[in-house]
């Protein structure tokens, strides 16, 4: 695996193709004879030489096939195959995709109170997994490696026998061992926030948590809507900011007059006298760095990563507002936060002042966050079609009340994310922005793209800046198409205040580091393993080190590769540097793991995978988001 083959290999000739970007000639080769190479040097995780049947296997699964024009709906059946009804693979997408049970990893567990060595299980002989440790530890699955990341880390593993480097802190009688000194070194610590208690949740479940902030600004929205109703009559109204957090203060109420609602204990100013937005949690957003809030890729582990290469500003997965108020621990887990995050926000989705009100009260009383971004530019049908995301932009009178209503109960500041507009040729987001700046936004993000528009053409960086000078003082922050500090010191040049990153952060991480230090990274494929080395160790300390969170790693791992692949180093471009929206062409790199990391299938993907997290399950199946074949 240290370098190419020592036949000669035919290159392509041909001039570049448009939309491809431009490569040294040396280095350019056709589709099958990049893969016929990738395949005939590929010598397993561990190094040892593919057998004849490895290799049959991988040219069955390595078949470059062309996408359908039109995805068929799959007949449940079929889609438990993976293949679609005229017998082919499926391809990747977002509708029907095979979804995977953790529990099919792992199909004879071991008793937590094994794992956790106590003497009897609350559960007794109904009991349904395994407590006979030497059983166990015949069928369980060969370790991955000799260390395991959480007992070097932490001086103790969780997952204790359960984990797949058991033999690190694993005695020959099969007890767990600890490392005092490190146990001493970490015991109090939490290295992650946000998490949603087993308390909490119940009372979600149950509806019995109270929400005394949104239920006044409701109120006045409901008195403001009866108000308007009676203008007709030639009476004129004022909306009244509600300042309290346990009663209202009517229009007759006065001085000596007691309030509606019965208060107990003396008033304070936090009675009568709402925070205002001055005396709010500042955030200095000023020419920072913003990671993206990037759905499926943009985990911890991930903007761990990114934060190490120089990233200022993080944020979580979009949130649905209905989901976190109803308690589902999957989604709640997209708010976690990790220590290293020291500026962090997390980004709601929501088309109604209701739920998106308790939803930021919730947030505000429960988690840790530097501030609540909304999110009015996921253009994905699914949302779009209920009135978020993009729709929110159309329908200003919602988005009005949304945005007063999440100021009225936050403590921290509330940012919004959009786009040029919903059709291509149609821009809204100038007639919006001004409008915000009244609703009292902290922060704006612009995406240079409708929502028609999607990734068809180049992000519009005139219109951003037209934007930015309306925006002013409200700092807004450009999106789109930056994948090296060269395109960053244009966007800057166009007055924003900051620059976020999505895309160009999931094809190059160290893409912070570029910018921050004004110079293109020749990064070697040696180092960009071990930057997915780190997201692996990082992984399994959030996801687990037992099978479950191993393959859990590693599906998120080639959600990121499908867009890592697309990146080509510096030293083979013929033109630097490489622009986001040109496709790389077929090219064999200056060692065998740079053409590895090349390729564009998702068999070689869970080959790299492979190389860090072991050899998949013999169910393993992964279908990419993006259209590529699948894997199975």
């Amino acid at each position: 695996m240290d370098g190419a083959a020592e036949e000669p290999v035919e290159k392509r000739t041909d001039v570049a193709v448009k939309g491809e970007a431009a490569l040294k000639s040396q280095f350019l080769t056709t589709k099958e004879q990049f893969h016929a190479f990738v395949d005939s040097e590929w010598q397993g995780p561990k190094g040892e030489k593919a057998t004849d049947g490895d290799k049959v296997q991988d040219a069955m699964t390595t078949s470059i096939e062309e996408p359908e024009p039109k995805k068929l709906k799959l007949d449940p059946e079929e889609g438990k195959k993976g293949l679609k009804p005229d017998g082919k693979r499926m391809r990747g997408q977002n509708k029907s995709r095979p979804h995977t049970k953790p529990t099919a990893f792992d199909e004879k567990r071991l008793c937590l109170s094994v794992i956790q060595d106590k003497r009897e299980c609350p559960f007794g002989d109904k009991c349904q997994f395994q407590h006979d440790v030497a059983e166990y530890m015949a069928t369980k699955p060969a370790d991955i490696g000799e260390s395991c990341y959480l007992y070097d880390t932490f001086g103790k593993c969780g997952y204790g026998l359960c984990c797949r480097f058991a033999k690190a802190h694993t005695t020959l009688d099969f007890k767990t061992m600890e490392n005092a000194e490190l146990v001493r070194a970490n015991e109090g610590k939490s290295t992650v926030k946000n998490n949603l208690s087993k308390d909490l949740q119940i009372r979600l479940r149950k509806r019995s948590v109270t929400f005394n902030q949104s239920a006044e600004y409701l109120d006045m929205l409901s008195n403001q809507k009866d108000k308007r109703e009676q203008r007709g009559n030639g009476k004129k109204f004022k909306m009244d900011v509600v300042p309290t957090h346990t009663w209202s203060i009517s229009p007759q109420a006065g001085p000596d007059k007691p309030p509606p609602v019965k208060t107990v204990g003396p008033l304070t100013d936090v009675d009568i006298v709402k925070l205002r937005l001055c005396e709010k949690k500042q955030v200095d957003f000023q020419d920072k760095l913003y990671l993206a809030p990037l759905t499926t890729c943009g985990n911890l582990p991930f903007r761990r990563v990114c934060k190490r290469f120089g990233a200022d500003i993080t944020c979580g997965e979009m949130a649905m507002c209905t989901n976190l108020l109803q308690g589902q621990q999957s989604e709640w887990a997209l708010l976690k936060r990790h220590e290293s995050e020291d500026v962090f926000g997390v980004q709601v989705e929501g088309c109604f002042p209701d739920t998106m009100t308790r939803c930021a009260e919730l947030i505000n009383g429960n988690i840790d966050v530097d501030f609540v971004d909304i999110n009015s530019g996921c253009p994905i049908d699914l949302v779009y079609k209920k009135g978020g995301g993009c729709g929110l932009m159309t329908r200003t009178r919602k988005f009005e009340q949304i945005i007063k209503g999440m100021n009225y109960v936050l403590d921290v500041p509330l940012t919004v994310k959009i786009r040029t507009g919903v059709q291509e040729k149609c821009n809204i987001a100038h007639k919006l922005i001004p409008e915000m700046k009244k609703w009292d936004v902290s922060m704006i993000t612009l995406h240079g793209r409708s929502r028609e528009q999607r990734y068809t053409k180049s992000a519009d960086w005139d219109y951003i800046n037209t934007c930015s000078k309306l925006a002013s003082p409200v700092p807004l922050f450009g999106n789109g198409d930056i994948l090296s500090y060269e395109d960053a010191m244009k966007a800057r040049e166009t007055g924003v205040s900051g620059i976020m990153i999505a895309r160009g952060a999931l094809i190059k991480p160290w893409i912070f580091t570029e910018i921050k230090e004004s110079r293109h990274w020749d990064i070697s494929s040696g180092e960009r393993l071990d930057v997915l080395r780190d997201f692996s160790n990082f992984g399994l300390e959030h996801w687990g080190s037992d099978t479950r969170g191993v393959e859990k790693t590693r599906t998120f791992m080639l959600e990121w590769l499908s867009f890592m692949c697309r990146y080509i180093p510096v030293g083979l471009l013929e033109r630097v540097p490489q622009k986001i929206n040109e496709r790389p062409p077929f090219y064999l790199g200056r060692n065998y793991l740079e053409s590895l990391m090349a390729s564009q299938h998702v068999g070689d993907w869970v080959r790299i995978s492979e190389m860090l997290l072991g050899p998949v399950p013999k169910n393993f199946n992964f279908l990419p988001k993006h259209k590529a074949n699948a894997y199975k």
